[in-house]
């Protein structure tokens, strides 16, 4: 069967979470749960507009601290969903006390904190990491300009080869076959078919539009921005890293909206590297991923698609 082309770019996106799938409107999110049971939990908020998000290169950095605060909020409530009341732990102490003690602000703030706590460790691994290795090496061999492509081979290595681990876990995997149905169901509507599992089923499970793409340009912008960085210190070269990393994200972001907004050879460009990484964090689903897809999509459409376009 031809794959039907593209009618329209949509600004409505999602994440994949465990068992489900988080979709986002102009005006609404979704999240859309398997329960053990076989149901469909749906959970709805309305989506809240910042001044930031009109402003280029800013709005790169605070959408990544917005994600990554609210995709883990979501992710702990859809393991909670998703975990049959047998298999469910007791809450510990600390969780009854800070339940008993605390409203739902300090708890969110905790939520918010951890999130950009895991943020910051996967900066620390894939952005500095690699930088003391090759500062380490280059103390007893020196490299010359060899530092600056050993030091960007080692960060692209290390985050495929993270990826493809997350692939070995059971857990993960089935996460990632969730991110494919997301995918196509976003083809499917962007085609201007009806969302049924029959025509979504046929469509492409990669998206120029996903955070996989995101984080890979974010690698890549930052290779080729940092390459002009001093190598005297290490820690000086790292100090600079961080500092320049909300500059990065916001070239990267607006990198990823021209792909998603346009096809010509420049975005195909910008798009492949993301679209082949695509093959470690996205998988065929299977019918009930793509029902649980259609249920967290359908209440955030807009109610013509040109108000929600990309």
């Amino acid at each position: 069967m031809e794959k039907p082309k593209e009618c329209f770019k949509t600004s409505v996106g999602g994440q994949a979470l465990m068992e489900g799938i988080m979709m986002r409107g102009p005006k609404k999110i979704c999240v859309a749960v398997r329960k053990p049971d076989g149901g469909i939990d749906l959970t709805m908020e309305d989506v809240k507009h910042h001044k930031w998000q009109k402003i280029p290169f800013v709005r790169g950095a605070c959408s990544m601290i917005e994600n990554l605060v609210l995709g883990y909020r979501y992710l702990m409530h859809s393991a909670e969903v998703s975990m049959p009341e047998e298999e469910q732990e007791q809450p510990g102490k600390l969780d009854l006390w800070l339940q008993e003690h605390t409203g739902p602000k300090f708890q969110n703030f905790l939520m918010a904190l951890a999130a950009v706590m895991g943020g910051m460790l996967a900066i620390v691994l894939f952005m500095v990491l690699p930088t003391a290795i090759v500062g380490g090496i280059n103390h007893f061999v020196p490299l010359g300009w060899g530092k600056v492509l050993l030091e960007g081979v080692l960060k692209i290595a290390m985050f495929v080869i993270y990826l493809f681990l997350c692939t070995r876990m059971k857990e993960i995997h089935r996460v990632f076959e969730y991110h494919g149905a997301e995918h196509k169901t976003i083809a499917c509507y962007e085609a201007g078919q009806e969302l049924t599992v029959e025509n979504i089923r046929h469509h492409c499970r990669f998206h120029p539009r996903c955070g996989t793409s995101f984080m890979i340009l974010v690698l890549i912008v930052s290779i080729l921005l940092f390459s002009v960085l001093p190598w005297s210190s290490t820690g000086l070269r790292v100090f600079l890293k961080l500092l320049l990393l909300p500059v990065v994200m916001g070239i990267s972001y607006e990198l990823i909206k021209l792909a998603g907004r346009y096809d010509n050879l420049a975005t195909r460009i910008i798009s492949a590297p993301g679209l082949w990484l695509q093959r470690l964090t996205t998988f065929e689903p299977d019918d009930s991923m793509i029902e649980v897809a259609i249920a967290a999509v359908k209440p955030v459409l807009p109610g013509r698609p040109e108000d929600g376009l990309w």
